[in-house]
């Protein structure tokens, strides 16, 4: 699944189209894509993995949960994968194997914007709050959970806890202090590392844990585990990692 990063990449590639009137749409997603002909594209916006496109009275929402994808210009992929097209004057843009749901204006104001890790007004006190509120839960899914970490997926969960030291099981209520701000603020920063490395094509380079098999600290083999109340993977030393 595409995390944050990937997304707000995505979001760049598609800013060319900002200001342009829609000439054609289509594919297979279920809603009427004719009322979106001749209207303006007047913004793009990305909230953790999601993606608006904003029309002046709806917004069309892109997520492309696991195995979505994108392209620009030229369709990639058959008719049969095509969730949504649009043609512009100049260029088009191709949605592929993914969610395409039409939400009206003011569904956008009732996003917390500020739970999203690499936005600008993301909000660390509220997600210290927010973590607070639920201390039974693991750090592995309080990672994954989107209300708090929007944008957070899997790599940057196991990434995150192997740097701060912290076992992917251990509940939120056992963890120090120092240790939950440090989730907190590791969180953002590897996610802006995870966004200059996906542009650079090296980002799996620089993957300590995540699908590796050998601890890069202490050269122990790596635990390789479903997680958490989602079953994730997570990766992890019994070593470095304390379980709190």
């Amino acid at each position: 699944m595409p995390e944050g990063p990937s997304i707000l990449i995505m979001k760049e590639s598609l800013q060319e189209f900002v200001g342009m009137k829609v000439t054609i749409a289509w594919g297979n997603a279920k809603f009427e894509k004719e009322p979106f002909v001749g209207k303006t594209l007047l913004e793009i916006r990305t909230f953790g993995k999601q993606t608006y496109l904003i029309f002046d009275t709806a917004s069309i929402r892109i997520h492309l949960l696991m195995f979505g994808s994108y392209s620009i210009n030229e369709q990639t992929k058959p008719d049969t994968s095509l969730r949504l097209a649009l043609q512009f004057k100049k260029g088009s843009m191709y949605f592929y194997t993914c969610s395409v749901k039409i939400v009206d204006s003011d569904f956008l104001e009732t996003i917390d914007w500020e739970a999203d890790v690499m936005s600008d007004q993301w909000d660390p006190k509220k997600a210290e709050k927010k973590l607070k509120n639920n201390p039974d839960m693991m750090v592995c899914d309080a990672l994954m959970n989107q209300d708090i970490f929007s944008g957070v997926g899997n790599i940057i969960k196991n990434e995150v806890l192997f740097r701060i030291g912290v076992q992917p099981e251990s509940p939120i209520e056992n963890l120090p202090l120092k240790k939950l701000k440090e989730l907190i603020t590791e969180a953002r920063n590897y996610s802006f590392q995870f966004l200059k490395w996906k542009k650079e094509f090296v980002l799996k380079k620089h993957w300590q844990v995540h699908t590796k098999s050998i601890c890069p600290k202490c050269g122990l083999k790596l635990i390789k585990k479903q997680t958490g109340r989602g079953k994730r993977r997570s990766f992890y030393c019994e070593k470095d990692q304390k379980l709190y």
